[in-house]
């Protein structure tokens, strides 16, 4: 089953998306994180990506 998103709700959803980029931030800042301090960098550039193509397929 398809769920069908109208571009308002899309778009909110990615604005929450972004928002979670400064928690990926402050994990980094932990000094214990270990190796899991990859995983997190592997979110960020994600994450980026992410909002990057959002930006480029809804202009503002």
């Amino acid at each position: 089953m398809t769920e069908v998103i109208d571009k308002q709700t899309l778009k909110e959803r990615i604005e929450a998306v972004k928002g979670k980029r400064e928690f990926l931030l402050n994990l980094l800042e932990q000094p214990d994180l270990g190796t899991l301090r990859l995983d997190v960098n592997q979110a960020l550039e994600e994450l980026d990506e992410l909002v990057e193509e959002a930006a480029e397929v809804f202009p503002e």
